[in-house]
């Protein structure tokens, strides 16, 4: 398991609560987006705070380093399992 895939794994497994609501929220909101809109975007919103934490930790330790040029494609790897798993999840925050 590469170190982006372990973060994610990492990060759900410590805020399995959260992401256990989200979840629900999610697949409610892939149904029916305007009803859910709300309910959505305020659960989203600790989300999108967690995902940015564990990003941080992700990438923080390559940036300095001689591996800085890599650390937006390993950004970019962990997104991708992300949207993988929550689909909408850039849909956050609109109105």
């Amino acid at each position: 398991m590469t170190k982006y895939q372990q973060t994610f794994q990492d990060m759900l497994d410590y805020n399995s609560d959260l992401f256990s609501a989200f979840t629900k929220v999610h697949e409610l909101y892939l149904e029916d987006a305007k009803k859910y809109q709300a309910q959505f975007n305020e659960l989203g919103q600790d989300i999108l705070e967690v995902i940015r934490k564990y990003e941080n930790m992700l990438c923080n330790t390559s940036e300095g380093g001689k591996y800085g040029k890599f650390s937006s494609q390993l950004s970019d790897k962990f997104w991708a399992v992300i949207r993988a798993k929550f689909p909408k999840i850039d849909f956050i925050g609109l109105q």
